[in-house]
């Protein structure tokens, strides 16, 4: 049987970097992108080096400028949540509401799905800020400069190994993004795992607690609502960017 047609962007890297800039930021992008996003997901980590790199420069840039630390850290995080809509902070506040404030799967995911803000979602989204400007406000009292850019890019590698778990809904960003392949994932989870090879043991130990929160994250999600939403990918790249940046910075 003759293979179907190839895609003019199916095998595009640059339509694919495209796709995956259009999907994770709000930065203007302009030509093909190939879809689904999904294809694009071992690229997710290039993204996050970039906005890495902005919230580092935007930290230890402002601190340069007479910036106490605290200050700093906030500016990074707000410059951060801009690049990228706050979409990751949004999919974690969902989750948290979602899986902790309804009584059936069909309940909770329709909570996700509200764009009210809950109790539950405050909480997490108000814990997961302390704890990243806690971490940030370390990485410039250490001179870490490269903490943040490795945490954003590896775990962007956690949201691709994410995706590819099965879907707890029919529709949605989790199903119509698709579904990542072994050697898409692999090569993002290889991405994502270059920087931290510049922190030896504490590398290790990153990729490592990154590798466990997020499949913790993914069976209580499994259990609770019955697979992965776009939610839960963002609230993966959060749990795994403050588990990294713990790593990187415990000494």
């Amino acid at each position: 049987m003759p293979h179907s047609p190839v895609s003019a962007t199916e095998n595009d890297i640059p339509a694919q970097l495209r796709s995956a800039a259009l999907l994770l930021t709000r930065i203007p992008v302009r030509g093909p992108v190939a879809a689904p996003a999904a294809r694009a997901a071992w690229a997710w980590p290039l993204v996050g080096l970039a906005v890495g790199a902005a919230v580092a420069g935007t930290l230890f840039g402002t601190a340069a400028l007479g910036a106490v630390p605290g200050l700093a850290a906030a500016l990074a995080l707000l410059v951060g949540a801009m690049l990228t809509g706050a979409l990751h902070e949004d999919g974690l506040a969902d989750v948290a509401d979602g899986i902790w404030g309804g009584g059936t799967p069909e309940r909770r995911l329709a909570i996700m799905r509200d764009s009210r803000l809950g109790t539950y979602g405050a909480l997490a989204l108000g814990l997961g800020l302390l704890a990243r400007w806690s971490l940030l406000v370390a990485a410039l009292a250490g001179n870490y400069w490269l903490a943040p850019v490795a945490a954003a890019a590896a775990s962007r590698a956690a949201m691709a190994w994410m995706l590819a778990r099965p879907p707890a809904r029919a529709d949605g960003l989790g199903r119509g993004a698709g579904r990542p392949g072994p050697r898409t994932v692999a090569t993002a989870l290889a991405l994502g795992a270059l920087p931290l090879l510049a922190f030896g043991l504490h590398g290790l130990a990153a990729a490592l607690l990154a590798a466990l929160a997020t499949l913790a994250l993914a069976r209580l999600a499994r259990a609770r609502i019955g697979g992965v939403t776009g939610d839960v990918c963002g609230a993966a790249q959060q749990l795994a960017e403050i588990a990294v940046l713990a790593a990187l910075l415990a000494r």
